[in-house]
């Protein structure tokens, strides 16, 4: 039997519950797509260092379902199926290269150092990656690496692979690269990808410049030439502050001419991928339950713990109101996406079969240390990175007419997306005036939340009437746990200071509370030695019509909604129940997935 769907009305504090049967997705206009756009091959230096070999086709046999060999010797494969669109996005620094210095009929192996770089000395690797690593964050090229020919040979290699898996209306794929500024370790990475088949002869990378801005203007430059791309900031979470400043890369305030550049080249950013999530974080968000999920913080390549104040997603959306209030620009009104940052060429999105980001390093219980392991307190360098604290997340959402680079691009650009920490929950949002009641059951529910308001990643003039009508929506992956509930979280500021509200607007049992706006207490559901749920627990969809009861006409603020699963195990709990061994009391033994909308500014 099909179990029905409650839905939701609620204005202000009246509250009606409706029942509807169960419903293939209502939208007759566009569809929701799942994806990866941050993807990392052989062809990246630092994959290549971990012993990965795996190729541009190996990553888009991965995404279409197929099975691909690990590094550490067994086979990775998708359990949820194949996906809908794919980037290979290697490090334009050094493209390529490794691999050539590790041929010997090729003149980069003649290098001196190359065969301290792939020898089974673990100090001579360290001392020849050593180089790269410095060269990476210093912004300056090794001069007998940085040969552009074996970059743009590369290059060509990821564009040929892209276009030779490109199937127009079911499998949709990107040419793009990942840009890898790291000044003083702080994390400046953006992946850039392209609209078409039509490239630049070269990537322009780190060691052209650190600084973003220029990355813009020759993004801005290929445009005024027919190529359209856009860069997506990644891992703001370890920025070290940096990539959500109130300044410019100069330390200068933003004004309207940077925040109209950045947000014409950076319409989207990544929420959640296997080195955290960058939603929010405790100490930015102390009264939000959920802020503390799957926060990691260490600076890359180092032990250093970075800076939080500039480093969120919520906070920057904040930070953009709070400049606009200044300027009339908003530098951070952006769209949200997740992605893997995996370097095996497939994702490990999945927790029950987790297999880490870096190949060899962290390709086997020992190199995740999920549970504790004699003399791991020797480690050092890279191997010690406490990867135990990595995520199997995250995936890119998109509501788009056809399965093509035309429509997922537009929706990129206009940033009707989403983020999931992982699962294939789907999640969209709306905001506007004259929606009827029942419009959810209608079967032009799409044609009326398009006409009557606009979707995510949208601005929604005040009309003078009063509180908006927010319409949420979000359906389980069929494959995971039960929703809990849904929740919208507004954010604005007041005189400069940086406010925030989470509401919790539908529930999978009973109402929320009309004072505390939480749901009802939720028992637990999973068994955490067996990692067993109970499948009748939780809504396999929650929809809900939605008026902030403490709305206020004056303020400019931004809505967005964020979905919770009930509680599974975390990847950590598999892997200590598979060893017979208790997970390392550091580690929280279950997960609450989770599903992020773009936002909906409402402007006066």
């Amino acid at each position: 039997m099909t179990r029905p769907i409650k839905t939701y009305w609620l204005t202000g504090s009246a509250l009606l519950a409706l029942s509807s049967p169960a419903a293939a997705d209502e939208a007759d206009r566009r569809q929701a797509l799942f994806g990866d756009v941050h993807v990392h091959t052989g062809l990246s230096f630092d994959a290549y260092i971990f012993g990965i070999r795996r190729t541009p086709d190996d990553a888009y046999r991965y995404a279409l379902g197929e099975s691909v060999r690990h590094a550490s010797g067994y086979d990775i494969q998708l359990k949820g199926g194949a996906l809908d669109f794919y980037a290979v996005t290697d490090h334009s620094e050094y493209l390529g290269v490794l691999p050539a210095m590790d041929d010997a009929a090729s003149p980069m192996s003649a290098i001196d150092y190359a065969k301290d770089m792939f020898s089974s000395a673990r100090d001579k690797i360290a001392a020849a990656f050593g180089k790269v690593f410095q060269s990476i964050t210093s912004g300056k090229p090794i001069p007998e690496m940085d040969n552009r020919d074996v970059v743009g040979s590369a290059w060509m290699e990821l564009k040929s692979a892209a276009d030779r898996y490109y199937q127009p209306g079911k499998f949709t794929t990107f040419t793009g690269y990942e840009y890898t500024a790291q000044p003083g370790f702080g994390n400046l990475h953006r992946v850039v990808l392209f609209k078409g088949a039509r490239v630049p002869d070269q990537p322009f990378g780190a060691l052209d410049s650190l600084n973003p801005e220029d990355l813009w203007a020759w993004l801005d430059a290929n445009r005024a030439k027919g190529i359209d791309g856009i860069a997506i900031p990644h891992n703001s979470n370890v920025s070290d502050g940096r990539m959500f400043q109130f300044t410019d890369f100069a330390g200068k305030p933003i004004d309207n001419a940077y925040a109209e550049t950045r947000m014409r080249n950076e319409p989207i950013v990544e929420m959640s991928q296997v080195k955290g999530t960058s939603d929010t974080h405790p100490l930015l968000s102390p009264n939000d339950e959920w802020a503390d999920f799957e926060t990691y913080d260490t600076l890359l390549g180092t032990d250093i713990k970075g800076k939080t104040d500039g480093g969120y997603i919520r906070q920057a959306l904040q930070r953009g109101l709070a400049i606009e209030e200044k300027t009339g620009r908003n530098p951070y009104q952006f769209g949200l996406i997740g992605s893997s940052d995996t370097h095996n060429a497939g994702g490990p999105v999945e927790e029950d079969h987790y297999f880490g980001k870096t190949g060899l390093n962290d390709g086997t219980p020992e190199g995740r240390r999920a549970v504790n392991w004699s003399g791991e307190e020797k480690l050092t360098g890279s191997n010690a990175t406490p990867f135990y604290k990595w995520s199997a997340a995250g995936l890119a959402g998109v509501w788009a007419e056809r399965n093509n680079r035309e429509d997922i691009f537009a929706a990129f650009r206009r940033k009707e997306t989403f983020a999931t920490s992982g699962p294939r929950i789907k999640v969209r949002l709306f905001a506007g005036y004259d929606y009827p009641a029942g419009v959810f059951v209608r079967k032009d529910f799409a044609t009326l939340a398009y006409g009557k308001g606009v979707p995510m990643g949208s601005d929604l003039a005040l009309s003078g009437r009063g509180a908006p009508t927010f319409l949420a929506q979000a359906t389980k992956d069929a494959n995971s746990a039960g929703l809990q509930r849904m929740q919208i979280i507004r954010g604005w500021s007041e005189g400069g200071q940086l406010k925030e509200k989470v509401y919790d607007v539908a529930c999978a049992s009973g109402i929320p509370d009309a004072r505390t706006h939480r749901c009802p207490a939720v028992a637990a559901n999973v068994d955490t030695k067996t990692c067993r749920i109970n499948p009748n627990i939780g809504a396999p969809e929650l929809k809900i019509a939605w008026r902030d009861p403490d709305f206020d006409p004056k303020r400019r603020a931004f809505y967005y909604v964020r979905v919770l699963e009930n509680p599974t195990c975390r990847w950590s709990t598999y892997e200590a129940n598979l060893l017979g061994k208790p997970v390392r009391k550091d580690l929280p033994l279950t997960i609450q997935e989770r599903a992020w909308s773009s936002p909906i500014w409402v402007r006066g």
